[in-house]
Parts: structure tokens; sequence; C-alpha cells
């Protein structure tokens, strides 16, 4: 049994312990305290005597050693993540934000979020598969996190996007932030190589900074650079974007026309109206062009002009193509059963639609569905497409179109400064001469060549010609003369529904005669 005495030594030296523990984690935390060891060891002589100073002598400096090689462990940078795994979430981002944004009129110091999201994202997953999207996605968040300072803090978004949140600083103007984007999407330009192929990615940009947030919390800030990104991948590629007042609710007013022109698809109250295609030879009709119309239950007849960019807008161009096929194959199958002979309809196809890999493929059987051969089906195709695309893709679609057996024909040609190199690439079949060319052809002479020159071309080129917007007889007569095969315009028919259609072709096969000439051209 121990002794008082040695009992109260036990409980000295216990205290000691702990002192010196106390002392140890402030020398952890502040270095400047170490000037006290001297007076540690004298403490350690005077309560217990030599052999506790002497273990107090050889032990400090080791244990401070370690204690420093500790610290430094800890204050080392956390390693840039080489895998999504490693990133922040949703929840955590936001938590950040609430932070920095409570904080603010404390400190003085604010933040702004920036969200990434990819262009193209759909193209790349449906090319390359999931995989190969994950492992962009990883290399982009390393490329994200190297690009930015220590305190920064990537998180990754549903839907493959990125939403950086700055550490907190005093000074934030929008110059600076529209740099921090640039340098974001300078990080993610250079190629990626994956398995011997090189991506390119690019991204577009929305951004808020946190004194223009909505309300002062995480989750506005971060839905506020939503907004932003979102704008910017609509204006994109490459685009950035600020938050400002007024983009949700132009945002929401956009996702409601949306819902409605989707209500209007599926109801079917957007569907074709038909306008007849003429041989010039022999006057017999050529085919219909399939034109979107809106039927809508309280305004009536909407213009294609008031519709259509809100389609496109509203990124239900693919979905509005599937109506369009449908209900022009549909009509196609019905003017067989009926005994009316329509070589074929023409259908326009969106840059959107042309971008889909598998396209040919989805045409295809849609084709066996209806039991049509595929050269009953005409694809009409911008010329403003073929002029600015370098897309691998929609050239490989195209060549699939026409290897399929399809039709291909380059719409409002001349409007769209295409190149022949660029017409050579694609597997045409008709140039369509737009309407501002053949208006007054009959009378200007100057139309007439240009006309002229057209035709020239495409018969060098083994095309066939149709010229759109024919609205007289001369105008119809004069391009017979100067050898347009087809014609086509309100001269002959408007657009029409399936069927106004077919009583207009039963009037035309009743009142066919043969087609106009003149007897000199115009001067």
């Amino acid at each position: 049994m121990q002794g008082p005495r040695n009992q109260s030594s036990d409980r000295a030296t216990a205290g000691w312990i702990g002192n010196l523990g106390h002392w140890l984690g402030a020398g952890f935390r502040r270095p400047e305290l170490l000037v006290f060891l001297p007076a540690l060891s004298l403490c350690a002589y005077w309560i217990g005597g030599e052999s506790i100073m002497m273990m107090t002598a050889l032990g400090l400096p080791l244990l401070f050693l370690l204690a420093g090689v500790l610290r430094n462990g800890e204050a080392a940078p956390a390693p840039m993540p080489d895998a999504l795994n490693g990133l922040a979430l949703r929840p955590e981002i936001i938590r950040m934000l609430d932070a920095i944004l409570r904080d603010a009129p404390v400190t003085g110091r604010s933040t702004a979020c920036f969200v990434v999201q990819f262009d193209d994202a759909d193209i790349l997953l449906d090319r390359h598969g999931r995989a190969v999207q994950t492992e962009v996605l990883a290399r982009s968040a390393e490329r994200l996190c190297a690009s930015l300072r220590e305190g920064d803090t990537v998180a990754r978004l549903e839907g493959g996007g990125f939403a950086i949140t700055l550490s907190p600083i005093r000074r934030i103007d929008l110059e600076a932030m529209i740099q921090t984007a640039a340098r974001l999407q300078s990080a993610l330009a250079p190629p990626i190589s994956i398995d011997a192929a090189r991506l390119y990615v690019t991204c577009s940009i929305g951004f808020c900074l946190g004194a223009k947030s909505p309300l002062p919390t995480g989750a506005s800030l971060l839905d506020a650079a939503q907004v932003a990104a979102d704008e910017a991948l609509r204006n994109g590629p490459g685009a950035i974007r600020v938050y400002i007042a007024g983009m949700a609710r132009k945002r929401s007013d956009r996702d409601a026309l949306r819902n409605t022109l989707e209500n209007a698809l599926d109801a079917g109250e957007i569907r074709p109206h038909f306008q007849p295609q003429i041989c010039t030879d022999t006057g017999k009709l050529s085919g219909f062009e399939a034109l979107a119309r809106w039927h809508h239950r309280e305004r009536g007849l909407v213009p294609p002009a008031e519709f259509l960019p809100a389609i496109e807008d509203a990124g239900l161009a693919e979905r509005l193509g599937e109506v369009m096929l449908y209900h022009a194959l549909a009509a196609l199958v019905r003017w067989d059963k009926n005994g009316y002979n329509v070589p074929n309809v023409s259908v326009n196809f969106s840059a959107t639609e042309l971008r889909n890999p598998r396209l040919a493929e989805k045409l295809k059987w849609e084709l066996d569905r209806f039991d049509l051969a595929p050269s009953r089906l005409c694809i009409e195709i911008l010329e403003t497409v073929i002029a600015e695309t370098e897309n691998d893709v929609i050239v490989h679609n195209i060549a699939a179109l026409a290897k399929l057996g399809c039709g291909i024909d380059l719409d409002d040609f001349g409007t769209g400064h295409a190149s022949i190199t660029n017409i050579r690439r694609f597997a045409l079949r008709r140039l369509k001469i737009d309407r501002s060319f053949v208006t007054k052809v009959d009378e200007d002479r100057e139309q007439q060549k240009m006309v002229a020159g057209i035709l020239s071309l495409a018969e060098r080129m083994g095309l066939e010609t149709l010229a759109e917007g024919v609205e007289t007889k001369g105008e119809h007569a004069m391009l017979a003369q100067l050898g347009c095969r087809h014609v086509q315009g309100f001269l002959f028919a408007r657009p029409m529904s399936f069927e106004d259609a077919e009583a207009w072709i039963i009037r035309h096969e009743a009142s066919r005669s043969t087609p106009p000439r003149i007897g000199h051209r115009a001067g």
C-alpha cells in the first residue's frame, strides 16, 4: 500500500503530465510558446526531482518534434480528387454558402457561386457511352480543382455539371468573376485522351455574386447560378452568363411555354399541313411537303413563325420531328389505300435531329412500321446546316439516310452560303431554290441570271431542282423554260390539312392540262 506521501507525489506527477499535455497542445497550435521549454524543465525538477527533469529535458524535444510533424501533416492541403467520389455534393456546398452568407455582415467577406455545364453532353453520352462520360467528368473535375485557389470548393451536381464556390474574399467585382469563368473554360479546353481517342469538350458557365442572390441563403445563391448556367447553355457553346434580376421569371415563362407546346404536341394540335410539288414537264403531282401548323384551341391557326422558334428554344425539335414524321408516313399510307398517286412526302429535319447518332436506324424502323419504301420519304435540310456544320455525326447521318434510299433535299438554297465542297460532302438529290430568287423571275433579268446559274450548277452536279414560292403563272412559265424540273407555291395551293389535300388531288387530276409555256424570254 502506498503512503500518503507517495499518493501525493503520484497526484502531482499526474497533474504535471496533464499540464504538460496542455502546454504541448498549446505549442501544437502556437509554436511561439516553445520559448518556455527551459522554464518547463525547471518546473519538472521542482516537482519530481532529477529523474523527472532528465525525462523532460530529453523527451520534450522529441514530443515537440512529433507534434510539429503531426501539425504539418494536418495543415497540408487535401489531395486533389482524381475521381468524382472525391467531390462535395449539393448539400455540402449549400451549407458552405449558408455559412459564408451568414457571416458576411460581420466579416465583410462574401463569395460567388459558379455552375459549369457541358455543351452537347447528350451527344458525348450517345457516342461514347456512360463509362467514357464518367471519365471525362473526373478529368474535368481535376482540371477545375487545379485552376482554383486553395479554399475554393468544387461540387458535383446531378446531371453531370459542377458547382464552384469561392472561399470568402473581401472584394468581388463582376469583371474579376467573368475572368474566373473564362479561366475555368480554358482549363477544360485541351483535349482529353481516353483509349487513344482525343475528346474535346466545351462548357457554358453561369454565376451569381453573393450580394446579388435573390435570398441570403446558399440554396438561393446556387439556384441563381443554375438559372444563369441554363441561360448560358441555351446561348452556347462556350457562353458565360451572370445572374440578373428577372432571369428566373424569364426561365419560368419559358418553362410554361414549353409545357404548353408539349401539351399541344401530345394533343395533336400541332400537325402537318401539306403543300403540293408539281413537275414542270408533265404537270403531275411529284410530291407533298409536310409543314408544321398549330391548331390552337383559342387562337385558331397559329403562324409557324410564332411557334417554331419557341419549339427550338424549348428543346422540342426532336419531339416535333417525331410527330411530323409519323403523320407524314401515315398520310402516304392512307393515300395509297385510297388509290391516289403521291410519289413521296418531304419532311424538314432540324440540326438537332440530325445530331442523333441513331437517326438512320430510327427512320428505317418507322418506314418498316408503315411498310413504305425509303424512296417515298424525302429529308429536307436547311442550307445553313450544311454551310455551318463541322459535325461528323450530321455528315454520317445524311450519308446513311441517302444509302437507305431516302431522298435528300437542300432547302432554301442560295441563302446559306454553302460551298460546292460542302455540297459534295452530302449525298443530295435535289436543290430547292429559295423564293427570294423566284419572285418576279419572269420580269427581272438579274433574277433570271441567278436562277439560270443555279440550274446550270445543279445540272453539272447531277442534281434535280425545285423552285419554292411560285405565285404567278409567269414565274411558273419562266422556271419551266429555264429548265427547273419541279415547282411549289401558292399558285398551286397553300399548305392544307390532310382532308383538304386529298380533295385537292382529285381536283388537280381532273383539271390537269399541258404545262404553260412562254413564247420568248423576258428581256
